[in-house]
């Protein structure tokens, strides 16, 4: 295990940081992992340092250079990076959102039925977009000398913005099925098993409301702000209240058939 492989964990995700600040950010996955923030943690752990053909020979000499490593040969067993970006034929899209899903950077616009293009001032050549195409209407377009490619900072600061859009889309998506659920009417009769389980579901929600408002009170004192936490303590405080209107409704239900408390 590398030296610099240390339990203080806060030092372990400063060296990550330092990790993948060196590499290119196409996040191609080419080097076998999901993207380049998991390839510096890999690479925290002991993962070889030449697994990124975007990055080639010179990022291997600042990776080596960094964490005290001989310099060694780029993976040629890896698929080797192309100097191309994406290009969609419009006329044959037919807005099936797959290419878009399968961008890592967020370089192809466009809506569901609607045509798609690439914004090449973005696109990283990662050839992630052609699988899902299911009318293979996505072509590679070889890149003149002159290019200038996306630096680094800017296509990480677009990863990272995606993902979190990803992840507000997913928690809305499954709070809507959780108080969709839970403000469903009850059809059936109710069982014990089904008071315990209700209960049990409200003081969990309502614990992870409580211990959410407390975390958001202690980081608002250490000089955060509390727009960051609002969403996810309205979330929270929604999945409660609705645990607890399924709790009320189940006691009442269980009262008026047949005294179940």
């Amino acid at each position: 295990m590398p030296a610099f492989y240390l339990k203080d964990s806060v030092k372990h995700k400063i060296m990550i940081q330092k990790i993948d600040a060196l590499l290119p950010q196409t996040q191609c996955t080419k080097c076998g992992f999901n993207g380049c923030r998991p390839y510096a943690q890999a690479i925290s752990e002991g993962t070889a340092i030449n697994r990124c053909p975007p990055g080639g020979d010179a990022t291997i000499a600042k990776l080596a250079q960094l964490l005290d490593q001989p310099v060694i040969p780029l993976d040629t067993s890896r698929e080797p990076a192309r100097a191309v970006v994406a290009f969609v034929r419009e006329a044959e899209c037919i807005g099936c959102t797959k290419c878009i899903q399968a961008c890592p950077v967020d370089a192809i616009v466009g809506a569901a039925q609607q045509m798609h293009t690439v914004i090449s001032d973005y696109c990283t050549g990662c050839e992630l977009c052609i699988a899902p195409c299911p009318v293979d209407c996505i072509d590679l377009i070889a890149l003149p000398i002159t290019y200038q490619a996306p630096a680094p900072a800017q296509l990480k600061q677009r990863y990272d913005h995606r993902n979190a859009r990803l992840s507000q889309q997913q928690s809305r998506r499954a709070n809507k099925t959780h108080l969709q659920m839970m403000s469903s009417p009850i059809t059936s009769p109710i069982t014990p098993d089904d008071m315990t389980t209700a209960h049990t579901a409200y003081a969990k929600a309502e614990k992870l409301y409580k211990d959410a408002q407390h975390a958001a009170k202690q980081a608002c004192k250490r000089g955060h702000k509390i727009e960051q936490y609002q969403e996810k303590l309205d979330r929270l405080a929604a999945n409660a209240s609705a645990a607890k209107q399924k709790w009320e409704q189940l006691k009442s239900v269980g009262h008026a058939a047949d005294g179940i408390a």
